[in-house]
């Protein structure tokens, strides 16, 4: 029977780490923003953005990756605005982040969250900014969410 553990245990050893498939919350981000611009007025639309996405996934990744870093900022010193020109989008944009203590969050927490920050709901309700690209990156004690808002 020991034996048999040990085969089984063994086997699970090159098994790769499964990987979390954010999409749906990442979308519904985009949703609840949306839903955040109508209460403020704004009557245009909300579009995604491959370039503003590209732009979010890379911070996600900069901050799951390394702890130090809490904001805007990139481990290279780079802004939203350097991510999102690098990415190919030549507009204005402005970012949300949000970094939480746990495996996971709702979508209600990190709308929370940013709806009750003063900076972080400017940028949220701002009409301005009619296209976003987000991207959520998760580990055993942090989940980060980056969104980013363009103004074409």
């Amino acid at each position: 029977m020991a034996a048999g553990v040990v085969l089984c245990a063994a086997a699970g050893l090159g098994t790769p780490a499964a990987r979390a498939d954010n999409v749906r919350f990442n979308n519904s981000v985009v949703g609840n923003v949306y839903t955040v611009q109508r209460q403020a007025g704004c009557t245009g639309e909300l579009r995604p953005s491959p370039q503003l996405r590209l732009a979010a996934q890379w911070h996600a990744q900069d901050l799951i990756r390394n702890r130090q870093l809490e904001g805007d900022t990139g481990t290279d010193g780079s802004t939203p605005q350097d991510r999102a020109h690098a990415a190919g989008y030549r507009a204005v944009v402005a970012e949300t982040v949000a970094i939480h203590p746990a495996l996971a969050m709702s979508g209600i927490e990190l709308i929370n969250r940013w709806y009750h920050d003063p900076v972080q709901y400017a940028i949220m309700a701002n009409c301005a900014n009619t296209e976003m690209g987000v991207w959520s990156e998760n580990n055993l004690d942090r989940t980060v969410v980056v969104a980013v808002y363009g103004r074409p």
